[in-house]
Protein backbone atom coordinates (compact mmCIF):
# COMPACT_ATOMS: atom_id res chain seq x y z
CA UNK A 1 0.00 0.00 0.00
CA UNK A 2 1.43 3.64 -0.89
CA UNK A 3 2.38 5.39 2.34
CA UNK A 4 1.82 8.71 1.13
CA UNK A 5 -0.75 10.11 -2.00
CA UNK A 6 -0.35 12.84 -3.42
CA UNK A 7 -3.42 15.40 -4.79
CA UNK A 8 -2.59 18.32 -7.33
CA UNK A 9 -6.45 19.65 -6.69
CA UNK A 10 -5.58 22.44 -4.47
CA UNK A 11 -8.73 23.12 -3.53
CA UNK A 12 -10.05 20.02 -1.79
CA UNK A 13 -10.29 19.68 1.97
CA UNK A 14 -7.78 16.92 2.10
CA UNK A 15 -5.10 18.22 0.40
CA UNK A 16 -2.48 18.74 2.98
CA UNK A 17 1.19 20.65 2.98
CA UNK A 18 3.46 19.62 0.80
CA UNK A 19 0.59 17.94 -1.61
CA UNK A 20 -0.17 15.18 0.45
CA UNK A 21 -3.60 13.61 0.86
CA UNK A 22 -5.19 13.92 4.19
CA UNK A 23 -8.04 11.67 3.67
CA UNK A 24 -8.92 8.32 5.57
CA UNK A 25 -9.52 6.47 2.90
CA UNK A 26 -9.12 7.32 -1.00
CA UNK A 27 -11.99 5.83 -3.72
CA UNK A 28 -11.23 6.14 -7.40
CA UNK A 29 -13.36 5.29 -9.90
CA UNK A 30 -13.67 4.67 -13.43
CA UNK A 31 -15.10 5.61 -16.73
CA UNK A 32 -15.32 2.31 -18.29
CA UNK A 33 -16.74 -0.33 -15.46
CA UNK A 34 -15.52 -1.70 -13.51
CA UNK A 35 -11.65 -1.43 -15.42
CA UNK A 36 -9.47 1.03 -16.77
CA UNK A 37 -6.80 1.22 -19.06
CA UNK A 38 -5.39 4.14 -18.48
CA UNK A 39 -5.17 7.12 -15.56
CA UNK A 40 -7.79 9.36 -18.16
CA UNK A 41 -10.00 6.50 -17.80
CA UNK A 42 -10.75 7.31 -13.83
CA UNK A 43 -11.69 9.84 -11.36
CA UNK A 44 -11.30 10.21 -7.25
CA UNK A 45 -14.29 10.38 -5.70
CA UNK A 46 -12.68 11.21 -2.54
CA UNK A 47 -12.44 14.95 -3.41
CA UNK A 48 -14.52 17.51 -1.01
CA UNK A 49 -13.93 21.09 -2.28
CA UNK A 50 -12.72 23.77 0.29
CA UNK A 51 -11.87 27.27 0.60
CA UNK A 52 -8.91 28.68 -1.82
Amino acid sequence: MALDVLCEVTNCVHNREGRKCGAEEIYVVSHKGNKATNSEETDCKTFEPGVL
